[in-house]
């Protein structure tokens, strides 16, 4: 083995953290956690789905991949679990806090919104 090959090894195991694989009916989720160049972790979410091609005669796979950095992991897991709940229940939970819901929206008051209306139907 030449020291390229050795490079790229150590390269691929560095890179490789954790792994969980997922089965669910036709499709596989692989949750993979690698890490960068400077040991900092990011999640990828590979869903893979066996496919036959009938113009080769043979099955292959079919690949999407999402990747999560760490810095959105709390907004992702926020996100995914209030479409998960609505999914189960058919209702939109509570936000979790009056801080998020609030930061999301600006203080908009109806009086502003009339004075743009009325400035507009003067055009």
């Amino acid at each position: 083995m030449d020291d390229t090959e050795n490079t790229e090894n150590k390269e691929r195991q560095r890179e490789e953290v954790f792994s969980k694989a997922v089965r669910a009916g036709k499709r596989t989720y692989f949750f993979d956690v690698k890490s960068t160049k400077s040991d900092d972790y990011y999640l990828t979410i590979t869903e893979s789905k066996k496919k036959f091609s009938n113009d080769e005669g043979k099955f292959h796979y079919e690949k999407h991949k999402l990747f999560l950095y760490k810095e959105d992991f709390e907004k992702f897991a926020d996100g995914l679990n209030e479409v998960i709940e609505f999914i189960k229940t058919g209702v939109r939970p509570a936000p979790i806090s009056a801080e998020t819901s609030s930061s999301e929206f600006s203080d908009v008051s109806f009086e502003d919104l009339k004075e743009n209306k009325d400035s507009e139907e003067e055009k």
